[in-house]
């Protein structure tokens, strides 16, 4: 009995191992693909670990050997400041012009200005008394050397040059001063003469590259034209009504002064150019006879003539324009209706078409602004006689008419009123005694330059909306008085088209320049300094 139980048992467990066997074998398999599928990720994982690792290398290398060293990173910074610093040392040594990013070019000497000093063959030092190497007038001075070799400009020291300080008394402005030498002549300039100031807005305006380039020519010219304007006649003064033109003229190569007739009795014979503004009442007899004098010697004459609002009895200034053959002005003022010939719809304020000359042939044709101005009446048929010779400057267009009516507030012409181009802008050469071959002597001509407008020119604005004059709103307003002034005193060279100094500059207040400074240089040294204390915070946690 016991013997078969064994047996059944035995049989059981023989029936039992192939299936214990089968599954310890089924068993290992698993266990082994497993272990590939581990592999395999493994492999994976360690592949885009590297991949990872190659495409950021360059970040991977600057973390571990620059950023987690302080002081490498530190080396680092500094690498980069000497760099800079060598930079800006090396574009000192070698005197590189700057780059200049401003829309106005505010830093950059104009070819105009280059085109005037090029040809000079004297030598030119310009000395910058109390000033430092990074003043931005000093700056724009030493490019005129890219221009002309010969113009040399730096900085010194009143103390290393008591010498200049005392000969040009430089102590009187506060021991700095811009000195303007060439040989025995000079012109000294000071900070306030490289401004001008907007009494309207109280801005800055900066005509230090044009009253540089003034002293510049004028310290190498022998001739310098002078201009004289002739007062006691007209509410448009130098002083008053004038103010910035006479700015202006003072940029240019010229002296400028007034005429009392009263004190002078006579055109001084230094007179280049005479301007006659808008007379509202008549001259005297002396002044006539004075300023007919010298129109005979030759003389040459700037006459701006405003609307006329009431008719004045004016027989004094009539007889001195019938010489060039121009008719008495009228009341009466033009107004315009061709669109494209004003400004912003304004029938008031016309832009003139000007003429070919050598006096408008560098403006700009739609650049010059008149507000009301007046017509011009030429006596063409007796211009032979006067042996005068005519050249317009100025027309309106054909759409324009003269108002005669100011009560009368349409934008258009009222019956009787006259209608059609009128002439705002003249030349008359008037030859006073002809050429002699034989005896060789030239001939003898005054010019008469004559626009029927006077605040094109002036300090009054166009509009009362305006924050600036007439003669700011449109440079080539300025322009065209300066080159008529220029051809006048037979100097072409200076006829051209200005740069504008409407330009508006910065100047700081000694708090705003400190907080500059601070920007520039104490956030960067803070952010470095916050760069490292966080550096070392994580390193403490590691």
């Amino acid at each position: 009995m016991k013997s078969e139980e064994e047996k059944i048992k035995k049989d059981k467990i023989e029936n039992e191992k192939p299936e214990k066997i089968k599954k310890e074998k089924k068993s290992k398999e698993e266990k082994k693909q497993a272990k590939e599928e581990k592999k395999k990720m493994k492999a994976e994982k360690k592949k885009a670990k590297k991949e990872k690792k190659e495409a950021n290398k360059f970040v991977q290398t600057m973390k571990r050997k620059w950023l987690i060293d302080g002081s490498r990173t530190l080396s680092l910074v500094l690498l980069i400041l000497a760099a800079f610093l060598g930079i800006n040392t090396g574009m000192k040594v070698l005197d590189l012009t700057p780059i200049d990013l401003t829309q106005e070019k505010l830093y950059t000497l104009t070819d105009e200005s280059k085109e005037r000093v090029k040809d000079i063959d004297k030598d030119v030092h310009i000395y910058f008394v109390g000033y430092t190497d990074d003043n931005a007038d000093l700056t724009l001075a030493k490019q005129y050397k890219d221009a002309n070799e010969k113009i040399v400009a730096e900085a010194v020291d009143a103390e290393s040059r008591p010498d200049l300080v005392e000969k040009y008394g430089i102590e009187d402005t506060g021991s700095s001063g811009i000195i303007v030498e060439c040989g025995d002549r000079s012109k000294v300039l000071t900070a306030t003469d490289l401004v001008t100031y907007d009494a309207t807005t109280y801005e800055t305006i900066s005509i230090a590259e044009e009253k540089i380039t003034s002293a510049i020519i004028s310290v190498t010219t022998d001739d310098i034209p002078k201009v004289y304007f002739l007062e006691g006649y007209s509410s448009f003064t130098l002083d008053y009504n004038l103010y910035y033109l006479n700015v202006y003229l003072q940029n240019e190569i010229t002296e400028v002064d007034t005429l009392n007739m009263i004190s002078e009795g006579k055109v001084p014979d230094d007179c280049d150019t005479l301007v006659i503004t808008s007379p509202s009442q008549d001259f005297n007899d002396e002044t006539k006879t004075a300023i007919i004098d010298y129109i005979n010697r030759g003389g040459n004459i700037l006459w701006l003539n405003a609307k006329i609002l009431n008719a004045v009895d004016l027989p004094n200034v009539n007889e001195i324009l019938a010489l060039y053959g121009v008719n008495p002005f009228e009341v009466g003022a033009i107004r315009e209706t061709d669109s494209s010939r004003m400004v912003a719809n304004s029938p008031d304020l016309i832009i003139p078409n000007l003429g070919s000359s050598k006096i408008t042939e560098d403006l700009y044709s739609n650049g010059v602004i008149f507000a009301n101005p007046t017509k011009i009446n030429i006596n063409t048929d007796g211009l032979e006689d006067l042996k005068v010779v005519e050249t317009d400057l100025a027309t309106t267009s054909e759409s324009a008419y003269f108002r005669t009516d100011f009560n009368n507030s349409s934008a258009t012409a009222a019956e009787g009123e006259e209608t059609g181009s009128f002439l705002v802008g003249a030349e008359l050469e008037k030859t006073i005694t002809e050429a002699n071959e034989e005896s060789g002597t030239a001939a003898v001509t005054s010019t008469l330059i004559i626009y029927g407008e006077n605040y094109f020119i002036s300090d009054y604005p166009f509009t009362q909306d305006s924050q600036y004059s007439a003669i700011q709103v449109s440079s080539y307003n300025k322009d065209l008085v300066l080159n008529s002034l220029a051809y006048l005193s037979d100097r072409e060279e200076d006829i051209t088209a200005r740069k504008s100094t409407g330009t508006v500059t910065y100047t700081a207040t000694e708090q705003q320049d400190t907080i500059v400074k601070i920007i520039i240089f104490t956030i960067p040294v803070l952010i470095i300094l916050a760069g490292l204390i966080v550096w070392q915070k994580r390193r403490r946690k590691k």
